[in-house]
């Protein structure tokens, strides 16, 4: 081995569990709510979208899930594979507003919620709402903003709501903020607050296509170089649909032993030596509503050890600090949450 070389730890298999359809155990089933209107609508969604997007499947089912629990995404990928475009699309498929942020450096707080503007013929303020109040909100390049423009994001993200000079505006329903960030540029950005992105219920770390998928967008835009095809993708999701959804998640069944078979896996992260941080509470509650949603995605109405092992690693990668030590070793994230996962009995 020459002197510029460093020996890292084998790294083990990474991939994302899948949720394998086996047959389920009595004691995991119950008896409630009938989800197939959360699936098909999943699948509508998927359609229109299909129509342009090439591959990314997982992508667009834990987008789905956040959409359908009320919570936030933030997307991280090099430029280039679709993270905006993806969130268009998604606006794109739903009946509701959509806004689009770009944050940058000199992006003030007022610029994203909004300010009192006098008028002179009242001789009132008047408040003039910011880009944030929408039903879908694009925040494009997060890390741009500095910290005063990101915190103004926290009590309308966590709240859904916005305070300014002692006057509260609620946001309209459904609120949905897909975040997007590149982790290869530094210079001129800021890096998040732990409590920022705590208040997102997924980060989802994109990978480039595999090269069936490259092949399959050449395809399919060989002939559309202005981009037409977008045009092409329908509303097919209302309001009432969602909110239709979200009630129907949480009468999803989960077993008492599944419950503390979450809370084992978010307390571990909190006594183990290659964090520096654990997750907070927020994130068992963010497990437990996401296992519910990737359950009524499936077309189930009650909640499997797979389908918490399925979100984990989105819902809890961003929620976790490595030691200075392991970074230095060349550990992952994904690395400690997968050994962590793994040591813990599952429910039977």
């Amino acid at each position: 081995m020459s002197n510029n070389e460093t020996e890292h730890p084998e790294q083990p298999d990474t991939e994302t569990p899948e949720i394998i359809e086996t047959h389920i155990p009595e004691q995991f089933q119950a008896p409630g709510v009938d989800v197939d209107p959360v699936m098909m609508r999943a699948e509508r969604v998927k359609s229109e979208i299909g129509q342009v997007l090439v591959g990314q499947e997982e992508m667009l089912d834990l987008l789905l899930m956040a959409l359908f629990t009320g919570g936030h995404v933030l997307l991280e990928g090099v430029p280039g594979i679709a993270k905006t475009l993806t969130a268009k699309l998604l606006a794109r498929s739903i009946d509701t507003g959509f806004s689009r942020i770009q944050f940058t450096p000199d992006l003030m707080p007022a610029d994203v919620v909004g300010t009192p503007v006098f008028n002179m013929k009242t001789s009132d303020f008047n408040f003039k709402f910011g880009p944030i109040f929408s039903n879908v909100v694009l925040i494009d390049e997060i890390n741009r903003a500095p910290a005063k423009t990101q915190a103004a994001l926290f009590e309308v993200m966590e709240e859904k709501q916005v305070t300014v000079d002692g006057i509260t505006h609620r946001m309209t329903a459904p609120f949905f903020v897909i975040a997007t960030q590149n982790p290869i540029e530094q210079e001129g950005t800021y890096k998040l607050p732990e409590a920022q992105l705590d208040r997102f219920l997924f980060k989802i770390v994109l990978e480039y296509p595999s090269l069936e998928e490259e092949k399959g967008i050449l395809r399919r835009f060989h002939n559309d170089f202005n981009g037409a095809l977008r045009d092409t993708v329908l509303a097919v999701l209302s309001p009432e649909d969602i909110a239709d959804c979200q009630q129907r998640i949480e009468q999803v069944y989960i077993r008492e032993e599944l419950l503390d078979y979450i809370a084992a896996i978010v307390h571990n992260t909190r006594n183990n030596s290659d964090l520096f941080l654990g997750a907070s509470p927020r994130a068992s509650l963010a497990l437990m509503k996401t296992a519910k949603a990737a359950a009524a995605l499936s077309g189930r109405n009650f909640v499997t050890p797979d389908d918490i092992r399925y979100v984990s690693f989105p819902v809890l990668n961003h929620r976790v600090i490595l030691t200075p030590e392991r970074e230095m070793e060349g550990y992952s994230t994904r690395e400690v949450l997968d050994d962590i996962v793994k040591k813990i009995e599952v429910p039977r």
